[in-house]
């Protein structure tokens, strides 16, 4: 029971941070929306920062379980660095777009994004180096530092991330699906053994 209650705030935060705006929305609107009272959320959070960072979590498991399911397929490893990089814009792209004014907060506020990457970037660092590392130890790739590289790309993919949701390369020529290859094949021709 305490975890759908707590599950019952993030979501309905979500929709109304999407909706109105996290400014412009309070944690008796959420307590309200939720049909709770205003002491049974600060039971659950603390801070409309907590919700919002509990709703961003939410938002990012879905990326890190889409990631976990393209690490443990039986496919090689670049094959896995391609479809890793597909479905981490794309999914990025998907959380943004489905949440209305956080996406104007997403790219206003890049104190806001880093805060809410941080966990985002560990984990996916580990992710990325279990497929470096699969590489290396398979003789496809040659890596000095699987770790370091990783963080390299996870922050590169991050940098990529706003130009990708807006399409803003696209007056360049390089639309996303480019893009998306472009930095597959750059990543795996990087790496590659010779």
């Amino acid at each position: 029971m305490v975890r759908k209650t707590r599950d019952k705030f993030i979501e309905v935060a979500r929709q109304l941070f999407a909706r109105k705006g996290v400014e412009n929305t309070t944690m008796n609107d959420i307590a309200s929306a939720s049909d709770k009272g205003r002491r049974t959320i600060y039971t659950y959070f603390k801070s409309k920062r907590e919700i919002f960072n509990a709703v961003i979590e939410s938002e990012t498991d879905e990326l890190l379980e889409r990631l976990r399911y393209i690490v443990s397929k039986n496919i090689a490893p670049e094959e896995k660095l391609y479809e890793y990089v597909e479905c981490r814009f794309e999914t990025m792209r998907e959380i943004v777009k489905r949440n209305g004014s956080l996406r104007a907060g997403f790219f206003r506020d890049v104190r806001k994004v880093e805060r809410a990457r941080k966990l985002l970037t560990a984990k996916e660092t580990d992710l990325l180096s279990d497929i470096l590392r699969e590489g290396q130890q398979m003789g496809i790739f040659d890596i000095d530092d699987v770790r370091r590289l990783s963080i390299v790309i996870v922050y590169a993919l991050n940098g990529l991330d706003v130009p990708y949701i807006n399409d803003s390369l696209a007056d360049k020529g390089v639309d996303k699906s480019i893009l998306k290859d472009y930095i597959s094949e750059l990543i795996i021709y990087g790496i590659k053994k010779r």
